[in-house]
C-alpha cells in the first residue's frame, strides 16, 4: 500500500506542476527520517526554483496550497528551505492495508508481465555442494519468488558444466591416480556421499597437477576435447560422474525449497551444435576473428577496447576456461579467446551460444527429456542429444536473463554481453543481467566447530575463506544437518515434550529459515562470515527473530480463543465497513491519533510497506530490502505489543482494532518470509 499511495503521490504532483507552471518534471519522493515529518518527502521545489527563478518555499506554500486531493493523503506541508512533507491518512492506510494483505503487487498490468529466465546455482558438477553455493542458490531462488509474486513468467534454471575442466580433472583423477575402470566409478556413482569422494579426490588433483603442470596440461588438454567430443569410456566416465553429482546437488538443494525446472546441460550446447550456430554468427559478423600471430596464433578471439582491470581476474577466468594463467597484466587477454588453438571451446564461447538461445536468437532448441526421480517430487526437465520426449514445455526466449554468478566472474559476463552487442543484440545484452554476490567464508570459531585447523594468524582474522579446490571449507549438506541438530536442541529446550513429526517440522523451519535468512540478509556486495551461534540466535537481526514474532502472534490467537475473546474479524466490522460513515470514521482516528497512536502507526506503516520492499528488491535486484522489511517489522511488532496490552483492553472497539493489527502483521510477515523461502513454524 506504501508504494501505491507513492505512485498515486508522484502522479499527481508532476500532473499539477504540469499544469500550474508549465514544468515537466520526474518527482523524487523520500521516507523522512522520523514520523512527526510525515511518511513521504519531496525536495522537487528545489528544482523547480531554478527553472522558475524564484524560492523554493515560496514555490513549496503555491504547490501545498493548491495540489488537489489525494485519496489516502490526510495533508501537505512546508518543511525548512522548501520541502513537501507528506501526511497520510491513517484510517484509510488501516482499511486498504487491510484488504490487500496477503495479494501479489497491486496495479501491475498484464502488459507488464514479463518472460524471465533466472539461471541459479550452477555448480561445477565435480564434488559435493558448499556453503558458497547455497549463497548462489538462496540468492537466485529468493529473486524468482520476488519477481514471480510481482506477476513475471519466471523460467528456473541450472546450468550444468559437464563438459569443462573441473569434470575432466575428477576423469584424470579416477583413471590416472585412482586406476578406476568405468565400471568401478559407476559402482561408486551408485552409492551414498559420491560426491563427497569427488570432493576429496578433486583436492587431490589439484596437488596433483601443481607438482606436474607439463604432464598435467597434456592431460587436460586431450581429456577435454574427448569429454567435447562424446564416445568412448573417458567421456561416458565423465557422464556418469556428472551425472550422479547432479543428483547429489539437487538433493541438497531440496532440502532449502530450492528447485529448478530445467537443467540446462553444456554437453548439448557441443553435440546438437549450438556452438557451431553461434560460431557462425560470431565469425559472418567480424565478432570475433582468428588470430595469425603471437601468443593466441590459431585461436579465435574477441577484439575488445575494454582494458583488464586484475591480473587475478584474468586469471580466474582462465581457469574457469581452461587456460593458462597469463604471465603479466600486458599479456594478450586470454580471457577472450573464444576457441583454443587446439580447436576446443572455451567456456566464455559457450556461454555466448547459451545466452543467444536463452534470448530465442539462435535459431535452435535443445531437445529435453525428463530427469528421473527429481528429489521434490516436481517435474524436473534436462536437456538432451537424444530424441525430444513427450510433453515437453518450451524453453527459451527470454525477455530478460537473470545469471546468478560469482562477483569473481564478473569479466567473463561482461565478455558475453560484448558478444551478443557485437551481434547487433544491444537490448538482450543490457537484459542480460550478472546477479553478481560476493563470497561466504567462515568466522574462525565456526572453522574450528567443523574440525579445521587454523594458524595462529588465521584464527585472529574477522573470516576464513575457504577452498574447493584445497578441500577446505563446509559442505552444504553438513552444514544444514549441523543446523538441523541445533535447531531441534533449542526446540527441545522450550518444548521437551515435542517429538516426531512436529519436532522434524519445526527444527526444519528454524534451521532453514535462519541458514537462508543469514544468507540474504546482507547486500550482495558484502562478503559474509558464516557462524552457527549468529545465524541461530532468536535475538538481533535474524531469521528466529522474525519467526518468533509470528510465533507470539499466534499464541496470542490461542489464548485468547482460550479466554473466549471474540475474535478480531468480527469486531473490526464496526469499525470499517465503511469509512466514510462519521462515527466509524471518528472511532478510527481516535485509535490512530491518540496519545499511544505512534506505536501503532509505526506497526501499520510498517505492515503495509511491503509492496514498497518488494520493488525496491526488484529494482536494485538486492534481496536484502525484503529480510530488512522482515526484521524491521517483526521489530516495530516486537515494541508494540510490549506497550498494548491486546488481550486485556478494556475498550471493545480498541481491542477489536488491536487484535486485527496483529493479524495483519502475521499475514504481512508469513508473506515477506515466505518470499523469502522461509516458514513460519506454530512453536519455537
Amino acid at each position: 500500500m506504501y508504494l501505491t499511495l507513492l505512485k498515486r503521490l508522484r502522479e499527481t504532483l508532476a500532473g499539477h506542476i504540469r499544469e500550474k507552471y508549465g514544468v515537466e518534471l520526474s518527482v523524487v519522493l523520500e521516507r523522512p527520517p522520523k514520523l512527526e515529518m510525515g511518511e513521504a518527502a519531496s525536495p522537487v521545489c528545489f528544482e523547480l526554483a531554478k527553472r522558475l527563478k524564484k524560492a523554493p518555499r515560496q514555490i513549496a506554500q503555491e504547490i501545498a496550497n493548491s495540489l488537489p486531493k489525494i485519496a489516502g493523503i490526510a495533508r501537505v506541508e512546508v518543511a525548512g528551505a522548501g520541502y513537501l512533507n507528506v501526511f497520510f491518512d491513517r484510517a484509510w492506510f488501516w482499511e486498504r492495508t487491510r484488504k490487500e494483505a496477503g495479494e501479489a503487487l497491486a496495479g501491475l498490468a498484464a502488459s507488464a508481465r514479463k518472460k524471465v529466465i533466472v539461471e541459479h546455482t550452477s555448480i561445477n558438477p565435480n564434488k559435493a555442494a558448499h556453503i558458497g553455493h547455497l549463497r548462489n542458490a538462496v540468492l537466485g531462488d529468493t529473486m524468482v519468488r520476488l519477481l514471480r509474486h510481482t506477476g513475471n513468467d519466471v523460467a528456473v534454471q541450472n546450468y550444468i558444466d559437464n563438459t569443462g575442466v573441473q569434470v575432466a580433472d575428477v576423469v584424470i583423477a579416477f583413471e590416472e591416480m585412482e586406476k578406476k575402470s568405468l565400471a568401478e566409478v559407476k559402482a561408486l556413482a551408485a552409492g551414498k556421499n559420491f560426491d563427497y569422494l569427488c570432493w576429496d579426490l578433486y583436492a587431490k588433483a589439484t596437488q596433483f597437477f601443481e607438482e606436474d603442470k607439463v604432464r598435467a596440461g597434456r592431460l587436460r588438454g586431450e581429456t577435454l576435447k574427448v569429454i567435447e567430443a562424446g564416445g568412448g569410456e573417458t567421456a561416458e566416465m565423465a557422464t556418469v560422474i556428472a551425472d550422479a553429482v547432479v543428483g547429489f546437488h539437487l538433493r541438497t538443494m531440496a532440502r532449502l525449497d530450492i528447485s529448478y525446472e530445467l537443467l540446462a546441460r553444456e554437453s548439448e550446447i557441443l553435440h546438437l551444435h549450438f556452438w557451431d550456430a553461434a560460431f557462425e554468427k560470431l565469425k559472418a559478423s567480424g565478432a570475433i576473428q582468428l588470430a595469425t600471430s603471437g601468443k593466441n596464433a590459431g585461436c579465435w578471439v574477441m577484439p575488445w577496447g575494454n582494458e583488464v582491470k586484475d591480473l587475478k581476474e584474468v586469471n580466474e577466468v582462465n581457469e574457469k576456461s581452461g587456460l593458462s594463467e597469463a604471465s603479466n597484466p600486458d599479456d594478450e587477454d586470454q580471457s577472450k579467446i573464444i576457441v583454443r588453438s587446439n580447436g576446443t571451446v572455451t567456456y566464455v564461447g559457450k556461454d555466448i551460444a547459451y545466452q543467444l538461445w536463452k534470448f530465442g536468437l539462435l535459431g535452435k532448441d535443445f531437445h529435453y527429456r525428463r530427469w528421473p526421480n527429481p528429489p521434490d517430487g516436481k517435474e524436473l526437465w534436462a536437456t538432451t542429444a537424444g530424441p525430444n520426449e513427450a510433453g515437453t514445455p518450451h524453453f527459451g526466449g527470454a525477455e530478460a536473463v537473470y545469471n546468478v554468478i560469482d562477483a569473481r566472474q564478473a569479466y567473463l559476463q561482461e565478455v558475453v554481453a560484448e558478444g551478443l552487442r557485437a551481434l547487433g543484440h544491444t537490448k538482450e545484452a543490457e537484459n542480460s543481467i550478472h546477479f553478481d554476490y560476493e563470497i561466504v567464508a567462515l568466522t574462525p570459531r565456526c572453522a574450528a566447530e567443523m574440525g579445521y585447523e587454523l594458524s595462529a594468524e588465521d584464527a585472529k582474522r574477522p573470516y576464513v575463506e575457504v577452498s574447493g579446490r584445497k578441500g577446505f571449507g563446509v559442505k552444504a549438506d553438513d552444514l544444514i544437518t549441523r543446523m538441523l541438530a541445533a535447531a531441534a536442541a533449542r526446540v527441545l529446550q522450550k518444548h521437551a515434550e515435542m517429538a516426531g513429526t512436529e519436532l522434524k517440522q519445526t527444527a526444519n523451519a528454524l534451521a532453514v529459515g535462519a541458514l537462508r535468512f543469514f544468507l540474504l540478509k546482507v547486500t550482495r556486495n558484502t562478503i559474509i562470515a558464516f557462524d552457527f551461534e549468529d545465524a541461530l540466535s532468536a535475538e538481533g537481526e535474524t531469521g528466529p527473530y522474525c519467526q518468533y514474532a509470528i510465533v507470539r502472534i499466534r499464541g496470542i490467537r490461542r489464548k485468547g480463543q482460550d479466554r473466549g475473546v471474540e475474535e478480531a474479524s468480527g469486531l473490526e466490522m464496526k469499525l470499517s465497513a465503511d469509512l466514510q460513515t462519521p462515527e466509524e470514521n471518528a472511532s478510527l482516528k481516535k485509535i490512530m491519533e491518540g496519545p499511544e497512536s505512534n506505536t501503532i502507526w509505526e506497526v501499520l506503516l510498517a505492515s503495509g510497506s511491503l509492496d514498497y520492499a518488494v520493488d525496491a528488491a526488484i529494482g536494485a535486484q538486492e534481496p536484502a530490502f525484503v529480510s530488512k522489511y522482515a526484521f524491521q517489522l517483526a521489530q516495530a511488532f516486537n515494541n508494540f505489543y510490549h506497550k498494548h496490552h491486546i488481550l486485556s483492553e478494556a475498550d471493545e472497539e480498541k481491542r477489536a482494532f488491536l487484535l486485527g493489527l496483529t493479524e495483519l502483521v502475521e499475514r504481512q510477515l508469513v508473506l515477506a518470509l515466505g518470499l523469502l523461502g522461509i516458514e513460519a513454524p506454530e512453536k519455537m
